[in-house]
């Protein structure tokens, strides 16, 4: 490793590539760390993401989808089904990833624009200087060195210890994180393009069940539980071998992930004087349904951007980066902003209430209905309390 950077980015997930990536096409030399050994292993996620201008990112390979989906079905607490599908059969509208070969696929990308990336390198703190941040204290293979950097991008997911270190809160209260665990099972009965979520106490409190395909009888099957909801000793991992027993008495679990998903909303400040925080350490990822692919990968494009036209400028100012949180609120703030809502009411409706609601849509079609934004305008149409919280902002009316 040199000694000194235009940009140090901590972090070789989506988000933290894609800075990386952005910031050495732009004309910056970057240093991309990774504090494990492999890039992209251990599986932090369910692996689903829509396409959602994927090909801005990577050219599409088979080898990094493991199933392209065409559907999503989610069940209430009694067990009726929301079915959404697609109005063309061929439409694809997502894929569950194989998230070990995607992200190093996006670091490859980083490293061909010119990024150097270097794993088993752990951050141990910031350098500062004249109230800005100004370089990474690193370690590898036990030998320690501090490098210089003109801005650093903190990509280091849940309650980011660069954000932390650079003055920005990052802890989260148990309402604002999900606890996920996930098996990966082969040998089940499932559908092997459509993704199944169940709603429900019994299910998963304040949270979901997912089952993600991964190709014929095999498929991502996991939960994700509200801090907050959590009570009694409850763990994810109990309500999870509950529902696996029930539904796969017979498959079998060959990987097991765990982790936590922030569903906050985002940080309120998400930059700082030579520093910028993207996806999980900004809090960016989705708060109704914690997914966090689709925001890393934006947000990363961002700040990647922002930091290589400081640098041509010259300029690492707080008053400069504040463009890159301009930028993401320009994009994803009435989204998120929506989401959080959503949230927050989904979390507080009983059983019987979430029951009563989807008895009302028993004669809606929801042929067509591809996203969040299209189901909540549906769902607002027949609960006027949610119509009351969203407002016309939050629905784009």
């Amino acid at each position: 490793m040199k000694d000194a950077y235009d940009v140090i980015v901590v972090g070789a997930g989506p988000a933290g590539s894609v800075a990386a990536r952005f910031a050495a096409e732009g004309g910056a030399s970057v240093l991309l760390i990774e504090k494990r050994q492999e890039i992209g292993d251990p599986i932090r996620c369910a692996e689903g993401v829509g396409t959602y201008e994927l090909d801005r990112y990577l050219d599409y390979e088979d080898r990094w989808v493991a199933a392209p989906i065409k559907g999503a079905t989610i069940y209430v607490p009694n067990g009726t089904p929301i079915k959404m599908r697609a109005n063309d059969e061929n439409q694809i509208y997502g894929y569950i990833l194989e998230r070990k070969i995607f992200d190093r696929a996006l670091a490859e990308r980083a490293a061909k624009a010119g990024a150097d990336v270097y794993t088993k390198t752990m951050a141990t703190g910031l350098i500062m200087k004249d109230g800005r941040v100004a370089g990474v204290k690193v370690k590898r293979f036990g030998v320690e060195k501090e490098i210089s950097a003109n801005i650093v991008i903190g990509a280091d997911g849940v309650e980011s210890k660069v954000g932390r270190w650079a003055g920005i809160n990052t802890t989260l209260k148990p309402s604002d994180i999900e606890t996920g665990v996930q098996y990966l099972m082969t040998g089940i009965d499932i559908d092997p393009d459509n993704v199944e979520f169940f709603m429900g106490n019994q299910f998963a409190p304040g949270g979901y069940v997912w089952i993600f395909p991964k190709g014929p009888g095999r498929a991502n099957v996991g939960i994700g539980l509200l801090g907050s909801k959590i009570k009694d000793g409850g763990r994810p991992i109990d309500y999870l071998n509950k529902f696996v027993e029930e539904r796969f008495p017979n498959g079998k679990i060959i990987e097991m992930d765990y982790g936590g998903v922030p569903v906050s909303g985002g940080i309120d400040k998400i930059y700082g004087p030579g520093i910028m925080l993207v996806g999980d350490a900004g809090q960016l990822s989705d708060p109704i349904t914690g997914g966090g692919i689709k925001h890393g990968l934006w947000s990363g494009e961002m700040a990647g951007t922002i930091a290589a036209d400081a640098v041509k400028a010259g300029d690492f100012t707080e008053k400069f980066l504040k463009k890159y949180q301009k930028n993401w609120e320009s994009k994803c703030g009435k989204i998120m902003s929506r989401d959080l809502i959503l949230k927050n009411y989904y979390i507080d409706m009983t059983d019987e209430e979430a029951n009563n609601l989807v008895e009302s849509l028993k004669d809606v079609d929801f042929t067509g209905v591809l996203d969040v934004g299209h189901l909540v305008k549906i769902l607002s149409k027949v609960d006027k309390k949610l119509l009351l919280k969203l407002g016309v902002n939050q629905l784009g009316l």
